[in-house]
C-alpha cells in the first residue's frame, strides 16, 4: 500500500535545454515527463505545477509559468520554450524549479550551466539613414513605370536604396520597419528585371496565403492591367500549370515553390526565373523557415549549375545578424540595407501595460475597460486596430467595447454612416456577430468570416467609415490596413497541439504594432501592448532589441534531404555534406554555435558535426525505406519517389506503406488517411472536443478510438462531414474543412500509388473509391442520382419507387425529347425551376451506345 502511495506522489523528469539568441538574451527549451502512477481519486483529471527560472543565489526570479498537466496527456512528453536575460560576466548556472501548486515537496530542480556557453558575436551596427532629398517618381526614366505610382516622390529609405535596386543586378538585403514601403522597393527591382531581361521571370515568395493575395489583389491591376504582364498566383488553392509557364511574375508561398523547383531540371520555368524576392525573410527561424532556407539555397544552387544569373532580394525587419543573412542571399556590402527599428516613416509611441491574473479569460476581460480608455485616450476621430487571439476573443472584446461606449454621452463615437447609409450595409452582411458589431461601428475581421463579409469590412475601415476594427493576428501580415492606434490585447494564443497558452513570437508582436502610423495622414503612431505582468520587462526590454535570424533547418533535414536524392543533387554522403554548405545552417554555425549544440568549433569538429547530422538524416530516411544506401551510394526508392512527387513528409508514406494491407473499404482508408503527419496542425479549439463528439455521432463512421481533441480525429470526421454533405457546428469548421481539402488530392493520391505499387488490388481501388466521394460529396454506395444539384434524399426515394434508381436510368426514362427527365423530377417532389435546372446538368452528361456483334468462328480445335 505505501509502494502504491508512493508510486502516486507527482514526480516530473524535467529535462533542459539553453541556446543563446544573443549576448543578452537565453532561450531554455524544458522536455517535461510525468514519472508517478495517475490515480482519478487522488489527482483528478489535472494536476498544476509552477516552474519558473531563479538565479543562483535565490535572488531574482527571471521567468514562471503555470502548467497543466492533464490526465489524458500523462504519457506525452510536453515541451515549454523561454526566453530569460543573460548577463556578462555570465553567471556560473541559473536554477529550475518545476513545483506541484497542491502537494508539499513535490518538486524538480535542474540546474542549467552557462559556464560552456559560447556566446554569439557582437553584432555591426544598423545602416545609417543619410539625410537625402527625396527622388521624385522621374528617377524612374520610364513613362509607364512612373504611371505606377500615384505619389511624386520615394521615401528616405527608398531613395537610399533605389541605385542599387534599380540601377544595378546586385543581390540586396533590406531590413526595415513594417510600414517602410518594401513593397515598392521590391517593384523597382521587378521594374528593372522587365526592363534588362524582360523573358525573365520573377518569383515572389511571401510566407502566407493572406500575403500572396494582398500582392495579387494590388499587382494583378498595377503590373497586369497597366503594364501588360502575365501576374499569376501559384498556392494550395490557386495552381495552373500552364499559366505559370507563361508567366512574368510568380507570386507563391514557400511550400508551393518548393515543391515545383524541385524538378527544376526538367522544368524551364524554373531556370528562366531571373529574380527571386523572398518576403519577410526575418521568419527563416520560425516553423516555416526551413522550407524558405530550401529554396534560396537551391535557387542559388540552381544559378550556380545553370551559369544563368538569378538576383535574390531578401527583405525583412531590422535584424541583428543582417551580415550572415546577406552573404547567404550572395548580397555584398554594397547590397545590405539594415535600418533600426526607429526608423519609420511615420515615428511610433509604445505604451506597455501590465495586468495581474493567473487565468487567461478574466486577464482577457480585465483588458477591455483600458482598451476602451486607449481608444478614447489616442485616438478620438481615428481609426484603431485591436489585435486579439482568437475569433472568440473578436466577439467579446467587440461587445464590450459597445457595452463601455454606451455608457457614455457619444455611444455611436464610432460609426462615420448616416442612418440611411449604414442599413443597406448591414442588409449586405451575412455573420451575425458582424451584423450588430458594424451599427456601432465596430468591424470584426479574421479567417471564420467569408469573402464578401471581409471584404465589406476592410473597405469601410479604410475608407473611415468605421473607427475601430478587431481582427486576429492574421490581419498583422496580410491586409494592409494601417491605423493610427494599435491596441495588442494580449501576446498570448492557445496552441492546440500543447493544450495550453504560448507567447505570440516576437516577429508577430513586431508586425501588429507595425501597423500603427498612416504615412498620408499621421505624424505619429501609437502602439498599446497589453501584456501578462510577469512579462512587461521582458517586452520592455526585447520590442526594441533586434533578434538575429536563426536556421531551424537541423530539425527538419530529412524531407528536403529526401527530395534532393530524389532530384538526384545528392548521390553520396559527400553529395549531402556539399548541399548543406549551400544552407543558411552552414552560415550559422560558427556564429553562434551553442544555439546548434555545436561543442568543436574547429575545422574538425564542424566536418564531424554536419557528418553526424546528415549520417542521422540517412538513417531515418533508410529505416522509414525513402533511400537505399550501398557503402557510398545513396539511391531513392519508390517510397521517397512519392514523397518528394507530392510533398509529403517522409514519416507518411512509409505509415501508408506499413498499413496500407488493412485496407478493406473506406472506412478504413479515411482513418488511416487521417492519420497523415499533414493534418497534425489542424486547430482543434478551446471546447472543441465537445463538438468533436457531438458532430461524430451525425456522420456514417463517427470517430472510431480516436480522442476528440485530437487534430487526426477532427481531420476523419471533417472529410466524412464534407462527402456526406453535412452541416458542421460553427463558422471555423468550414475554414478548416477547406485546410484539410487542400491537402487530401496529393495524400490520397499517394495513399493509391503506394497500395498499387505493393499490389493491393482491394485497397487502391477502395482508396480510389474514396478520392472519387471526395470529389463529388457523394459516398461510393449512395445512388448517382444524389450527384444531381437540388435533388434531395427524399427525391432519390420518391425516384426509386418509379423504378429511377440511377442517372442512367433517368436519361432512359426522360427520353430523347427535352423537358420530359424535367416532368420526372417533378412528379418525385421537385419544384418546376429545380426540375429544369436538373435537367440541364443531365442533358450534358455522356451517354453511349454500345452494339456489338457474336460471331460463330468454327469449333474449337
Amino acid at each position: 500500500l505505501i509502494q502504491q502511495y508512493v508510486g502516486q506522489f507527482p514526480y516530473l523528469d524535467v529535462q533542459a535545454a539553453v541556446q543563446p539568441i544573443t549576448r543578452t538574451i537565453l532561450r531554455v527549451t524544458l522536455t517535461i515527463r510525468a514519472q508517478f502512477e495517475w490515480s482519478d481519486r487522488v489527482h483528478g483529471t489535472v494536476e498544476p505545477f509552477w516552474v519558473w527560472v531563479e538565479d543562483n543565489e535565490n535572488e531574482r526570479i527571471y521567468h514562471t509559468e503555470y502548467f497543466l498537466l492533464h490526465k489524458r496527456q500523462k504519457d506525452e512528453a510536453h515541451t515549454l520554450a523561454f526566453t530569460v536575460p543573460i548577463f556578462e560576466p555570465l553567471e556560473s548556472q541559473y536554477i529550475v524549479r518545476a513545483v506541484s501548486d497542491r502537494w508539499l515537496n513535490a518538486e524538480t530542480i535542474v540546474t542549467l550551466s552557462l559556464g560552456e556557453l559560447t556566446l554569439p558575436d557582437k553584432y555591426p551596427p544598423h545602416t545609417t539613414l543619410l539625410k537625402l532629398c527625396p527622388l521624385p517618381k522621374a528617377a524612374l526614366q520610364n513613362a509607364e513605370f512612373e504611371r505606377l505610382y500615384r505619389f511624386t516622390h520615394f521615401n528616405a529609405i527608398q531613395t537610399q536604396v533605389f541605385h542599387a535596386l534599380y540601377h544595378t543586378d546586385a543581390n540586396v538585403l533590406l531590413g526595415a520597419p513594417t510600414g517602410s514601403g518594401k513593397t515598392n522597393c521590391a517593384e523597382l527591382a521587378i521594374l528593372r528585371l522587365f526592363r534588362t531581361r524582360p523573358k525573365a521571370k520573377v518569383v515572389y515568395v511571401a510566407p502566407m496565403k493572406a500575403l500572396v493575395r494582398e500582392r495579387m489583389k494590388d499587382w494583378s491591376v498595377r503590373l497586369a492591367k497597366q503594364l501588360g504582364k502575365n501576374v499569376v498566383e501559384l498556392t494550395g488553392d490557386v495552381s495552373d500549370m500552364g499559366q505559370v509557364e507563361r508567366a512574368d511574375v510568380i507570386v507563391t508561398t514557400p511550400e508551393k515553390w518548393d515543391g515545383v523547383s524541385r524538378g527544376w531540371q526538367s522544368r524551364k520555368y524554373v531556370q528562366a526565373v531571373g529574380l527571386v524576392v523572398i518576403d519577410e525573410i526575418h521568419l527563416l527561424g520560425e516553423d516555416r523557415g526551413p522550407v524558405l532556407e530550401v529554396i534560396v539555397s537551391r535557387m542559388r544552387y540552381i544559378s550556380a549549375q545553370t551559369s544563368s544569373h538569378v538576383r535574390f532580394l531578401g527583405m525583412s525587419t531590422a535584424i541583428a545578424n543582417a551580415k550572415d543573412v546577406a552573404d547567404w542571399l550572395g548580397a555584398e556590402e554594397g547590397g545590405v540595407f539594415n535600418f533600426h527599428p526607429s526608423v519609420r516613416p511615420v515615428p511610433m509611441q509604445v505604451h506597455i501595460q501590465g495586468y495581474e491574473g493567473k487565468h487567461y479569460c478574466p486577464r482577457m476581460a480585465t483588458m477591455n475597460k483600458p482598451t476602451f480608455a486607449a481608444l478614447q485616450d489616442y485616438s478620438h476621430d481615428q481609426p484603431a486596430i485591436v489585435f486579439v487571439s482568437s475569433r472568440r476573443q473578436t466577439r467579446l472584446t467587440a461587445l464590450d467595447l459597445i457595452q463601455l461606449a454606451a455608457q457614455t454621452e457619444t455611444p455611436r463615437r464610432f460609426i462615420k454612416l448616416s442612418e440611411d447609409e449604414i442599413d443597406p450595409v448591414l442588409a449586405a452582411v451575412k455573420d451575425p456577430n458582424l451584423r450588430h458589431t458594424l451599427a456601432f461601428g465596430i468591424g470584426l475581421h479574421h479567417a471564420g468570416l467569408n469573402e464578401s463579409d471581409r471584404a465589406l469590412v476592410e473597405n469601410l475601415f479604410e475608407q473611415c467609415k468605421i473607427l475601430v476594427l478587431v481582427s486576429t493576428s492574421t490581419l498583422a501580415w496580410g491586409v494592409n490596413l494601417p491605423a493610427h492606434l494599435v491596441v495588442i490585447k494580449g501576446t498570448e494564443f492557445y496552441d492546440a497541439p500543447s493544450k495550453r497558452y504560448v507567447d505570440f513570437p516576437i516577429t508577430d508582436v513586431l508586425q501588429m504594432m507595425g501597423r500603427a502610423g498612416r504615412p498620408q495622414y499621421d505624424t505619429v503612431g501609437v502602439a498599446v501592448v497589453m501584456v501578462h505582468a510577469p512579462k512587461k520587462s521582458f517586452y520592455k526590454r526585447f520590442l526594441y532589441e533586434p533578434f538575429p535570424v536563426e536556421s531551424a533547418l537541423a530539425d527538419c533535414l530529412h524531407n528536403h534531404i529526401n527530395a534532393e536524392i530524389v532530384t538526384g543533387t545528392i548521390r553520396s554522403r559527400a553529395n549531402a555534406i556539399d548541399y548543406l554548405t549551400w544552407t543558411y545552417l552552414f552560415r550559422r554555425l560558427l556564429c553562434n554555435p551553442s544555439y546548434y549544440h555545436l561543442l568543436d568549433t574547429s575545422k574538425e569538429g564542424m566536418t564531424d558535426f554536419l557528418a553526424a547530422l546528415v549520417e542521422r538524416t540517412l538513417q531515418d530516411l533508410e529505416d522509414c525505406e525513402c533511400i537505399e544506401m550501398e557503402e557510398d551510394s545513396i539511391k531513392a526508392t519508390t517510397l521517397g519517389r512519392i514523397a518528394g512527387y507530392y510533398y509529403l513528409d517522409y514519416t507518411t508514406v512509409h505509415m501508408f506503406a506499413q498499413r496500407a494491407e488493412e485496407i478493406e473499404d473506406e472506412e478504413i482508408a479515411i482513418e488511416i488517411l487521417g492519420d497523415a503527419k499533414e493534418f497534425s496542425e489542424l486547430p482543434v479549439r478551446h471546447n472543441e472536443d465537445g463538438m468533436n463528439a457531438d458532430l461524430a455521432k451525425t456522420l456514417r463512421y463517427g470517430a472510431g478510438a480516436g480522442a476528440m481533441d485530437s487534430a487526426h480525429t477532427k481531420t476523419r470526421l471533417l472529410i466524412q462531414a464534407h462527402i456526406g454533405r453535412n452541416t458542421l457546428p460553427i463558422a471555423d469548421y468550414y475554414t478548416d474543412l477547406r485546410s484539410v481539402l487542400e491537402q487530401t488530392g496529393r495524400v490520397t493520391q499517394a495513399l493509391v500509388d503506394i497500395c498499387a505499387d505493393l499490389g493491393f488490388l482491394k485497397a487502391s481501388l477502395s482508396v480510389m473509391k474514396l478520392a472519387q466521394s471526395m470529389a463529388q460529396c457523394v459516398w461510393a454506395a449512395d445512388s448517382s442520382l444524389s450527384t444531381l444539384p437540388l435533388v434531395s434524399p427524399e427525391a432519390i426515394k420518391s425516384l426509386a419507387k418509379s423504378g429511377v434508381r440511377s442517372l442512367r436510368d433517368l436519361m432512359l426514362k426522360g427520353g430523347a425529347r427535352p423537358g420530359e427527365a424535367a416532368a420526372v423530377l417533378r412528379k418525385a417532389g421537385l419544384g418546376a425551376r429545380q426540375a429544369t435546372a436538373a435537367e440541364g446538368v443531365l442533358d450534358q452528361l455522356p451517354l453511349l451506345r454500345v452494339e456489338g456483334t457474336v460471331q460463330w468462328a468454327g469449333k474449337a480445335g
